[in-house]
């Protein structure tokens, strides 16, 4: 056997590509200890073609024929900065498939990043209906019988709702019997629909061992269609991560002589017991710079406030409030580009109103610039309403279209980013409202899906739907490059567009759009699971008729994150309006650390209706851990926080208080021997945050 192996100097990280003459080439990725192990026999890559289908039937995708006749023909280790890259080339004599997998480390992170690339090499066209990203089969001694799956779904308003199962109980029932060889057909598996990838299931996953203390964690980073797959094999457990394919996403391609076709990037990483460091780590790394340096603090006028119907009359007297509140950016949400409030089916134009404007909405935005903020103002770019004048100016060629009709959904039509029109409408709005208007802020929002996609240039309408994915994250790109100070902010009807391919590409995103301010709690507690936590937009929206418990609640929920501020703070009375200073200044005095820290949950991820629920950040480059935690209760309780260990030669010192000062929920005990006790006495609906230093020991 022949192999190539890449280390992380810093991770310690080993990763090892082997090959034969008569046999695809596999992988093993190990983190310092795991050992050496053998060598899993599960081929690098899986391929589905329409005339070359799986060798033993069913809906798992492993043993494709392609896959199993694909032999080693060269490789290449590259390396930039703290990256190294090796691309390994396989080929299929049969169909003339050239496949390259690329497997990419970072130097301080027990993480890969892969994609596959196909090139067609034979005189015929190629159909494909799959291609894997990544097929991984590593699990060491692994005892599936002690192994877990932990798993998300989202849905609008309810964001992150993640579940622990064992992988027997999941959908891997034990099929070994003595003297016969094993069979299955089934497997665990996860896919997205249409052009939310995060509105159901969730692209991200971990499986762990509970024998071994080692955890695997993986994503798929692409914004719409995607697969994940858990099954067992004689040899134990495989994971395979797609991105579209026909079966669950109605794609497919038919590759002609000369041409290429490449897979989304996906990530596995390995992980230490109960933690998510390396997955964290990793996307740090992965992400391209911001618009801007530090986390600052952001009102929108939307959140249970505006709602979408602004006026000068109404934006100014919020516009000093959230100033006086400490606010660094004033963003304009919907509702500024239409005469009445009757605009759903009417955006695309993005020219703004005189009606709510009469002196044009330049001078409320001077307004915002006067009082020390930056004016921001929100957008969705990818649709047009049905009555928009854009509707009849842009050509059907500018839409995403199925059997030459428009794709329509909830009275808008969806543009393809992959046109040329699409592409230089946006293009012309975006800059005149940055040139003209000097926004400096975006949020982006996206409240329709695309269905399965566009045929009108492409085979498939789910490679139309791929087509313009891609291309709406090459305008993302472009855009930053074009504008290099904006702030640009993620949002789909809340969480339903939050994959690492989007997401890295913006400087914070909107984790749900829920009004409720203690429903918001759990999600909350769980976005870091799938969002950097300096990326995680929470809201906050104190309001004048809210108790001081209620308005320290929903300011804990955002502090520990993107203080995304919002509610009617020029109605606040004074006291209310010092508890919203307080929060804005407990949030910047701890800011610059949230991009150092690393998220663990001391009462595990939150459950739906958990009535205590909880957030750690720990901060890897300092000696501080933070605690946010919520309480959604009507009788005492208490509550003991997990911590993790202290540095050597260091323990916990007892906690200070973040926000608010004082509380219903009391902090009882030293934290010493690695628990925290929080006692609600007289059973409440409250919310804190703490911050922990270590100090020697004694």
């Amino acid at each position: 056997m022949t192999s190539i192996s890449m280390a992380g100097t810093g991770s310690g990280l080993v990763l090892t590509a082997s090959w034969q003459d008569t046999v695809p080439a596999t992988l093993t990725v190990r983190a310092p200890g795991q050992g050496d192990g053998a060598t899993p026999e599960r081929p690098l890559v899986e391929v589905l073609t329409s005339r070359h289908g799986r060798d033993w039937a069913g809906p798992r995708y492993v043993a494709t024929s392609v896959g199993q006749r694909l032999r080693y023909r060269s490789h290449e280790l590259t390396s930039s900065g703290s990256w190294q890259t090796l691309s390994l080339t396989q080929t299929d004599a049969v169909t003339g498939l050239d496949v390259t997998s690329y497997l990419s480390i970072h130097d301080e992170h027990l993480a890969v990043r892969s994609w596959t690339s196909l090139y067609n090499n034979a005189s015929e066209p190629v159909t494909l209906h799959a291609v894997s990203s990544l097929m991984f089969g590593d699990f060491g001694a692994a005892d599936i019988d002690q192994m877990y799956l932990l798993r998300g779904r989202s849905d609008w308003l309810a964001e992150g709702r993640w579940s622990r199962e064992r992988l027997r109980d999941a959908g891997l029932p034990d099929l070994t019997t003595p003297g016969r060889p094993f069979r299955t057909r089934g497997c665990i598996e996860a896919s997205s629909l249409s052009s939310w990838p995060t509105a159901q299931e969730l692209p991200t996953a971990v499986i762990g061992d509970d024998s071994t203390g080692t955890h695997w964690s993986f994503q798929i980073e692409h914004n719409g269609g995607w697969l994940w797959q858990v099954g067992e094999v004689p040899d134990g457990l495989y994971l395979a991560l797609f991105g579209p394919t026909d079966e669950h996403h109605g794609w497919q391609l038919e590759l002609l002589p000369g041409a290429t076709f490449e897979s989304v990037p996906v990530s596995l990483a390995i992980e230490g017991d109960g933690t998510l460091d390396a997955i964290t780590g990793f996307r740090r790394a992965s992400r391209a710079p911001g618009g801007g340096p530090g986390l600052p603090v952001v009102f929108n006028d939307y959140m249970n406030t505006v709602m979408g119907d602004p006026s000068a009359d109404v934006l100014h007297p919020l516009i000093d409030a959230a100033a006086d509140s400490g606010a660094e950016y004033f963003v304009i949400d919907a509702g500024w580009y239409a005469d009445n409030g009757d605009w759903w089916d009417a955006v695309g134009e993005w020219q703004p109103s005189t009606r709510r404007f009469p002196g044009g909405i330049g001078e409320v935005l001077e307004h915002i610039r006067r009082r020390g903020m930056v004016p921001g103002l929100w957008l969705e770019p990818e649709v047009v309403g049905t009555n928009s004048p854009m509707a009849l100016k842009l050509p059907d060629a500018a839409f995403l279209q199925r059997g030459g009709e428009r794709v329509t959904e909830h009275g808008r039509y969806h543009l393809d980013f992959s046109s040329v029109q699409a592409v230089d409408h946006l293009n012309e709005v975006v800059d005149r409202l940055v040139n003209d208007l000097g926004v400096g802020y975006f949020k982006f929002d996206y409240n329709i899906r695309a269905g399965v996609g566009s045929d009108s240039v492409a085979a498939s309408a789910g490679h139309g739907l791929l087509r313009h994915n891609l291309a709406y994250l090459a305008w993302i790109d472009s855009l930053r490059q074009r504008h290099p100070q904006l702030m640009l902010e993620n949002c789909a009807s809340g969480g339903m567009r939050q994959d690492f391919a989007t997401v890295s590409r913006f400087d914070l995103q909107s984790t749900s759009d829920q009004e409720d301010l203690y429903a918001y709690a759990p999600i909350a507690a769980s976005a870091p699971m799938l969002i950097l936590p300096e990326q995680a937009a929470n809201w906050a929206y104190p309001q004048p008729d809210m108790t001081d418990d209620a308005i320290a609640f929903t300011l804990c929920t955002a502090i520990l994150g993107r203080l995304y501020l919002s509610g009617w703070l020029d109605k606040l009375s004074d006291d209310q309006r010092l508890m919203v200073a307080a929060a804005v200044r407990a949030h910047r005095e701890l800011r610059d650390s949230i991009p150092h820290c690393l998220p663990f949950w001391p009462t595990g991820l939150p459950r739906w209706t958990d009535q205590w629920i909880s957030l750690g950040l720990r901060d890897v480059g300092g000696d501080a851990l933070y605690l946010t935690v919520w309480r959604r209760d009507t009788e005492p309780g208490q509550v003991d926080l997990t911590l993790p260990p202290a540095p050597d030669g260091m323990r916990w010192d007892y906690p200070s208080a973040v926000f608010p000062v004082e509380s219903p929920l009391r902090i009882e005990g030293e934290p010493s021997g690695g628990t925290l006790r929080i006692v609600d006495v007289r059973g409440s609906h409250a919310a804190r945050v703490v911050k922990l230093r270590s100090v020697p020991v004694e």
